[in-house]
C-alpha cells in the first residue's frame, strides 16, 4: 500500500503489540497490528457509509492525534476473578472529511490485543443519520485455520467447523443443520464473530466486538483468496444497518492475539472495553445453581403445553419425538423439584411451560401468543410461592416470546410486576422463531436495543436475567451485571433431539462464544444415551459423564443449571457430590493449558474459600494430560478428590463409567490424568486436615 500521511503508532504496555495508523495518498484511513514485530493484521481500510453523504472511506485529513495511558483496577459484582486490571495505551485520531464531517478513530492496545471504534462527535452539520454500511477490514497475514459458524442473522446454534479460511463454505454447513428452526444464512463466505483462528506461524487470533449498544451485530465476509475479513452489519427490513444520533460511537472491534492459546482464555480485554456498571447497588445480584422442569421436555417424557400434544421441534425431526401427553409444569412436579433443590442445597428451580400459549407458539409467526401472567390450570402460582419460600428455594421465571418482541414489550412491565409479587427474582427469556416486527432479525439494531432495554428494565425491578436466542454477548455483563448469562450458541439441549454436539464442541466454545460472556450451556447430564427414554433412538450426549462434571469449571457461568432429572443424580450420589460442591462465583481463575478444538484445563478458586476446582476436557481423542499444581500455596498440603473417566470409558461406547480417587498433593506436584475420548476430569482440591494427611496416600512428587 502506498505511503500516505503517517499519524502515529502506539505499543501495548508490555511492548509486544503495536498498532499504527496512517492515511493513504487518497486520504483513506488504515491501521495495522503487529506482535513482536510480526504482522497480525496488515494495513487494512476503515470507514463508514452514511445515507445522503459521500462515503466516509477516503478524502480525510488529520486534524490532531491524542495518546494516553491508563492503568486501573476494578472489582466485578461476581465473576471469574476477584478484581480486574485495565492497563492499556490509547490513540485517538481526529479526522476531517472533505464533506466537513468530523470522525474520530479510537484505538486501545492491551497486553493481549486491540480494541478500536468509530466515533462521530456532535456537530452542526450532522445530528441524525443512517448507517448503510461499515467498511472495517481485517487483512490477515495468511490462510489461517479458523473455527467458525455460518453467517446468519437469526441463529448462532451451529456446531463449529474447522477449516482454512479459503475453505469456508457456510451455505453447505447451514443447509446440513435443519434442526435449527429459524435460519437466515447470508452466503457461502460469511461467518459470525467471535471468530477464532490459528495462524501457520503459531499465533492465536480472535476477532469479535465489545460493548454492542445501539448498533447491529458485526459478522464477517471472508475474501478466500486474499484472506481479508470485512465487517458485515446485520440489516433491517429495508437494508439499513443503524439509525443513530450524534454524538455516536460504534461498538469496539476487538482483536485478541498471542502465541499462547491460554492468553486468550485468560483475557479480560472485552470486559475492559465495556462501560462500568449502571447498577449502583449490586448486592441483590446472586450467582446461583438451579434445577428445573426443562430437560424432561427435551427428552420427550413431558411437554411444555397443558394438553400434552405439542412439540417445539421443526418438521424435520418430529418423527423422532412422539408427543407423550404429559404436561411437565404442574404444581406437583414443581414441588418435586423444589424438594430436590432444598435437599441438595441448590438455589433455584426453573419452570418452563407454566403459562398458557404453548399449544400455539412454535413456527406460527403469530404476534399475540403469550401474556406472561396467566398460568395453566394445573400450576398453582400462590401455592408454589408459599411452598418454595418454606424450603428457602427461589423460583425462576420463564418468558418465551416465540419471537414476538412487540408483544413482549407491551407486556413485560406487567410480567415483571407479576414476578415480584410471586417471589421470582430471575427470569430466563427466549426468542425462538422469526422476529416480530417482521423484517427485523435477532442480531439487528432493533433487537440489540431490545435486549439492552430488557436488561435495564429488569435491573430497575432488581431481577436477574438469563437470555436465550439473543445476539452474541459482547461483555455487557459488566455494564448490566444482572444480565448474568446468555445462550447464544449451540447448547447441551441439542444432544437430546438432534445429531448433537461433537466431542470437540466444548473445547471450541471457550475460544469463541464464551469470550463475550457467560453461557447457559446447561451441563450436568448423567443419563448420556437418550435410548433410556426412547428405546431405539441413537441420540445421545457426545461426552462422558466425567466430562459433564468438568464443564462446570471449563464453561464459566454465574448461573449454572443442574440440568438432568433428579433421579439420575440421586442414583449416582458419589459423582453428584462434585456438582453440589462446585461454586459458581470465583476469586481466581487460570487456564492451565489449552488448544482450541483439542483440550482445555482450567483451575478456579472458590469465592471466599481456600478450595480450588479443576476441569479438564478433551475432544474425540483420548489424552493423558499433566496437571501442574504450582498455583497452590507452597506451605500447604492439599487433598485432591479426582472424578475421572474409567479406563474403559468412551463418549460413545461406554460414556457413564467413571472413577473417584483421593490423594495428597503439594504445589510441586504434577498429576497425570487420563481423559477418555470425548471425556474429561473434575478435581476438588482443598487444604488437607491432619487426619487426612495420615489416612490418604500422597501422589508421587515431581523429581
Amino acid at each position: 500500500m502506498a505511503t500516505g500521511t503517517f499519524a502515529q503508532s502506539i505499543q501495548s504496555p508490555n511492548g509486544r503489540h503495536t498498532v499504527a495508523f496512517q492515511l493513504t495518498p487518497a486520504g483513506e484511513p488504515t491501521y495495522q497490528l503487529t506482535i513482536d514485530g510480526k504482522p497480525v493484521v496488515k494495513p487494512g481500510k476503515l470507514g463508514l457509509s452514511i445515507q445522503n453523504l459521500p462515503a466516509l472511506t477516503r478524502d480525510f485529513k488529520i486534524e490532531k492525534t491524542d495518546t494516553s495511558t491508563s492503568s486501573t483496577v476494578w472489582k466485578p459484582a461476581y465473576g471469574e476473578v476477584r478484581e480486574i486490571k485495565d492497563h492499556h495505551r490509547e490513540l485517538a485520531v481526529h479526522l476531517r472529511h472533505v464533506s466537513n464531517v468530523s470522525l474520530i478513530l479510537r484505538f486501545r492496545v492491551f497486553n493481549d490485543g486491540l480494541g478500536f471504534r468509530y466515533e462521530i462527535p456532535a456537530q452542526p452539520n450532522l445530528t441524525y443519520f443512517i448507517v448503510t454500511d461499515e467498511h472495517t477490514e481485517f487483512r490477515l497475514n495468511g490462510n489461517h485455520k479458523a473455527f467458525w459458524i455460518p453467517g446468519d442473522y437469526d441463529t448462532n446454534k451451529y456446531p463449529y467447523s474447522t477449516t482454512l479460511l479459503s475453505e469456508v463454505d457456510a451455505l453447505t454447513v447451514s443447509n446440513r443443520h435443519t434442526e435449527i428452526g429459524t435460519r437466515s444464512p447470508i452466503g457461502k463466505n460469511y461467518v459470525q464473530t467471535p471468530l477464532m483462528m490459528h495462524s501457520g506461524d503459531g499465533l492465536y487470533i480472535n476477532i469479535h466486538e465489545a460493548a454492542l449498544v445501539d448498533y447491529s451485530a458485526m459478522q464477517l465476509q471472508v475474501d478466500q483468496q486474499n484472506f481479508t475479513l470485512t465487517s458485515h452489519l446485520v440489516p433491517d427490513a429495508v437494508g439499513n444497518k443503524a439509525y443513530v444520533r450524534t454524538p455516536f460511537k460504534t461498538p469496539w472491534r476487538t482483536i485478541l492475539v498471542s502465541n499462547k492459546a491460554v492468553d486468550l482464555l485468560n483475557s479480560k480485554t472485552i470486559l475492559n472495553l465495556n462501560e462500568p456498571s449502571k447498577i449502583t447497588d449490586t448486592n441483590w445480584i446472586k450467582p446461583q445453581k438451579f434445577v428445573g422442569v426443562w430437560w424432561e421436555m427435551h427428552i420427550g417424557t413431558a411437554t411444555w403445553d397443558y394438553a400434552g400434544t405439542q412439540d417445539m421441534y421443526s418438521p424435520e425431526i418430529l418423527s423422532n419425538l412422539k408427543p407423550t401427553g404429559k404436561h411437565g409444569a404442574t404444581t406437583a412436579n414443581t414441588k418435586r423439584y423444589i424438594d430436590f433443590a432444598a435437599r441438595h442445597g441448590f438455589d433455584g428451580v426453573l419452570i418452563e411451560g407454566w403459562n398458557t400459549g404453548w399449544e400455539d407458539w412454535f413456527g406460527k409467526w403469530k404476534e399475540d401468543v403469550f401474556d406472561f401472567v396467566t398460568p395453566y390450570p394445573d400450576f398453582d402460582v400462590a401455592e408454589l410461592k408459599r411452598y418454595a419460600a418454606s424450603k428457602d428455594v427461589k423460583l425462576i421465571m420463564h418468558h418465551e416470546t416465540s419471537g414476538s418482541v412487540t408483544n413482549y414489550e407491551r407486556r413485560m412491565q406487567d410480567a415483571y410486576r407479576f414476578m415480584k409479587e410471586n417471589g421470582y427474582e430471575t427470569v430466563k427469556t427466549g426468542y425462538v422463531g422469526r422476529i416480530i416486527p417482521r423484517g427485523e432479525h435477532h442480531d439487528g439494531q432493533w433487537m440489540v436495543n431490545h435486549y439492552n432495554r430488557v436488561a435495564q428494565a429488569l435491573a430497575d425491578q432488581k431481577i436477574m436475567l438469563d437470555a436465550h436466542e439473543p445476539v452474541p454477548p459482547t461483555g455487557l455483563h459488566r455494564t448490566y451485571p444482572n444480565w448474568m448469562a446468555s445462550e447464544a450458541a449451540r447448547g447441551n439441549e441439542f444432544n437430546a433431539w438432534s445429531v448433537g454436539n461433537p466431542p470437540e464442541h466444548e473445547t471450541i466454545l471457550p475460544f469463541t462464544r464464551l469470550l463475550g460472556g457467560p453461557m447457559d450451556y446447561t451441563p450436568g447430564i448423567f443419563e448420556i444415551k437418550m435410548s433410556a427414554y426412547k428405546p431405539g433412538t441413537a441420540f445421545q450426549v457426545h461426552t462422558t459423564l466425567a466430562k459433564q462434571l468438568a464443564l462446570y469449571v471449563t464453561m464459566y457461568s454465574p448461573l449454572q443449571m443442574v440440568a438432568d432429572l433428579p433421579e439420575n443424580y440421586e442414583s449416582r450420589p458419589d459423582a453428584f457430590q462434585f456438582i453440589k460442591d462446585v461454586p459458581v462465583d470465583w476469586d481466581d481463575s487460570r487456564v492451565l493449558a489449552a488448544e482450541p478444538g483439542d483440550y482445555i484445563i482450567t483451575a478456579r478458586k472458590g469465592k471466599g474459600e481456600n478450595t480450588w476446582y479443576v476441569g479438564a476436557v478433551t475432544d474425540e481423542e483420548k489424552r493423558a494430560v499433566p496437571i501442574n499444581f504450582d498455583f497452590l500455596n507452597p506451605r500447604q498440603d492439599y487433598l485432591v478428590t479426582l472424578y475421572a473417566d474409567a479406563l474403559d470409558a468412551h463418549w460413545k461406547d461406554n460414556p457413564m463409567n467413571y472413577t473417584i480417587q483421593q490423594f495428597l498433593v503439594t504445589h510441586n506436584s504434577i498429576v497425570k490424568v487420563i481423559l477418555a475420548a470425548g471425556g474429561g476430569a473434575a478435581l476438588k482440591i482443598k487444604p488437607a486436615t491432619e487426619e487426612e494427611k495420615k489416612r490418604v496416600k500422597r501422589y508421587r512428587e515431581r523429581r
